[in-house]
Parts: structure tokens; C-alpha cells; sequence
């Protein structure tokens, strides 16, 4: 095989690898998602019997049902509102999905993965539930974050990995469309 043919494996390799990695990532966020969850639900008890539990002097485990999108926003009562936010929740998940198949670095490539898996989490929950489950309650001198979920988490953390890669990753002026400058 010539020089050019390998070149042209490799790169086509490439964004396979970066797809099964950030597949592999969501997948691993919405399986922690979902046993934190259940664990929560069923293990602690909370579906039964909701409570506070003080774990330390600045974190709880709490019962929340959240029927909106982050801090609740979009929160409303109609029955058809878990299946809207649901939808547009796999909206999202289809471009990110489209956003993985072009990504040339793991560091993108798990980044996207991680928001894919936290919305997939959640999206499980408002189809089961009609709302998403949360728990992780932190606060600070008796002012609380809205409490959240691993999914939450996936997602928060997964977008600042975004921004920061958008900032200081990649190549340049087309970064994250699977290639340089150089090579078009």
C-alpha cells in the first residue's frame, strides 16, 4: 500500500474511532445516570418516603421531581409537556450526534458524548416519570443550587468542555468540521 492510500485509512478511521468514543461516553453517563437514579429512587427509598438526608454540612440528598429543562425553566403542568421537552431534548441529540460524526479529537469527541448520554438520562425520566428526577442538593449559608442529577451533570460539564475546546482546541479557524486548513 502507498503512503497516500495508508493516509487515506487512517483518516477515514479517525472519526469512526471518535464516534465509538463518544457513543461509548454517552453510554457510560446515561448507565451512571440511571443507576444513581434507581439507586436513589428504590435503594434509598425516596420514590416512598421523600426527605432530606444531610450528608454534610453543605450537601443533601433530596427528592425533587424537575417537569422543565435547567432550574426548571419551561416548567408546566400539561400532560404533554414531558413529550415536547422530550422531543426537542432528541432534537438536540440528533445534531450532536451529526456534530460527533466530524469530530477529529477525543477530547471533542467525549465532550459531545457526555451531553449526548446526560440528555439521553433525562429523557428516560420524563418518558417513565413525566419529569426528571433530582437529588444532588448543595448549599451554602442556606442558599441552595437547584438540585440536579448525573445527567445534569453529564450535561454541564460536557458543554464547558465544549466551550473550552472551542476556545483553546482544534485547528484553527475551521475547528471541529474534521480537518485543517491545510487539508482542503
Amino acid at each position: 500500500m502507498s503512503d497516500s492510500t495508508n493516509d487515506e485509512a487512517s483518516l477515514m478511521e479517525r472519526p469512526r474511532s471518535m464516534i465509538r468514543l463518544g457513543l461509548i461516553v454517552a453510554l457510560i453517563v446515561m448507565i451512571m445516570d440511571q443507576a444513581s437514579k434507581w439507586w436513589m429512587l428504590e435503594g434509598v427509598g425516596m420514590l416512598g418516603n421523600p426527605r432530606v438526608i444531610e450528608v454534610t454540612s453543605y450537601f443533601n440528598l433530596v427528592m425533587a421531581w424537575n417537569r422543565g429543562v435547567s432550574f426548571s425553566l419551561f416548567w408546566h403542568e400539561a400532560e404533554y409537556m414531558p413529550y415536547v421537552l422530550s422531543a426537542v431534548a432528541l432534537g438536540i441529540v440528533a445534531f450532536l450526534l451529526s456534530w460527533l460524526r466530524k469530530a477529529d479529537r477525543p477530547f471533542l469527541a467525549v465532550s459531545i458524548g457526555m451531553v449526548i448520554g446526560g440528555a439521553l438520562g433525562n429523557v428516560v425520566d420524563r418518558l417513565r416519570f413525566g419529569a426528571v428526577t433530582d437529588f444532588l442538593d448543595f448549599h451554602f449559608l442556606g442558599y441552595h443550587w437547584p438540585a440536579f442529577n448525573v445527567a445534569d451533570s453529564g450535561i454541564s460539564v460536557g458543554v464547558a468542555l465544549i466551550v473550552l475546546d472551542s476556545l483553546f482546541g482544534g485547528h484553527g479557524a475551521d475547528r471541529g468540521t474534521g480537518g485543517s486548513a491545510k487539508d482542503k
